[in-house]
């Protein structure tokens, strides 16, 4: 097993400022993800490469693979979901899963091209440069639908992420098609959506929450494209369920030793 350094957590500023210089008396929050985070936080590390890139490639079996993302709130419990998904729709192996945890949705990266969760070094942190969290996923076409209503399942009754004490820009519910709403399936994706109560508009890149409204964000993933957050985040216990257990954690371990997981370069425990 490698050293393990657990990932520091920041707590910022409330919606309305996060993820820039603080306001002079401009009261806080802290969400109770960020808040878990801090409990257990150690010291952090930066590895000495970067990479940009998107969930890698499924079982040949599958034609007309596609890379996609899908968003609402904390990714943890999303990975989760979909990972569920792969298997009951995809019939995949362990070892052919693709569904991880990553940032979506902003203009930015750092000089090296990262994308980083928040962290005590100030590195890429995607907050600021306007990334919501994502899972990203590699799919056939013809099943793009399927998994568009395994999304639209997260939002329960009511139209609004299982999370909602996580606020701010970072948490907004989106998704990310080749084409965005000009992709052949976009009007499937869109009638699963209204199925929900959900309105579906396009994503202009650093839109801001969406709690509240039953609106999701629509991006074109060749023009936002999906980064994939660190090894810490990937196959991760959510914390609002009972633990998926050491089975599903482990699941990381695999997906890094075979490639399916890259080293970011951003502060992490590997």
């Amino acid at each position: 097993m490698k050293t393990v350094y657990f990932l520091l957590s920041l707590c910022l500023a409330s919606p309305a400022s996060a993820y820039t210089a603080p306001k002079p008396n401009k009261p806080t929050t802290i969400s109770h993800r960020r808040a878990f985070l801090s409990k257990i936080a150690g010291a952090t590390i930066a590895a000495t490469s970067a990479v940009t890139l998107n969930p890698s490639s499924a079982s040949a079996a599958d034609d007309n693979l596609q890379n996609v993302y899908w968003g609402a709130g904390c990714y943890w419990h999303v990975q989760h979901e979909f990972i569920l998904a792969e298997r009951s729709i995809l019939g995949r192996k362990d070892n052919e899963l693709t569904s991880l945890t990553g940032y979506a949705g902003g203009f930015k990266t750092d000089s090296e091209g990262r994308v980083c969760y928040h962290n005590f070094q100030s590195i890429a942190d995607y907050g600021k440069f306007g990334h919501g969290e994502v899972v990203g996923m590699t799919i056939p076409e013809s099943k793009v639908e399927d998994f568009a209503v395994e999304y639209f399942k997260l939002f329960g009754d009511k139209g609004e992420r299982a999370d909602p004490m996580d606020k701010g820009g970072e948490y907004r519910s989106l998704l990310g098609l080749p084409g965005g709403s000009k992709h052949p399936a976009f009007a499937q994706v869109e009638a699963a959506g209204k199925a929900r109560g959900m309105t579906l508009v396009d994503g202009k890149g650093n839109d801001p929450d969406t709690l509240g409204k039953r609106l999701v964000y629509v991006y074109d993933s060749n023009k936002f494209p999906f980064y994939q957050a660190e090894f810490y985040h990937q196959y991760h216990n959510d914390f609002l369920t009972p633990a998926y257990g050491k089975e599903y954690n482990n699941l990381a371990e695999a997906a890094l030793d075979d490639g399916r997981i890259k080293i970011t370069g951003c502060p992490d425990r590997v």
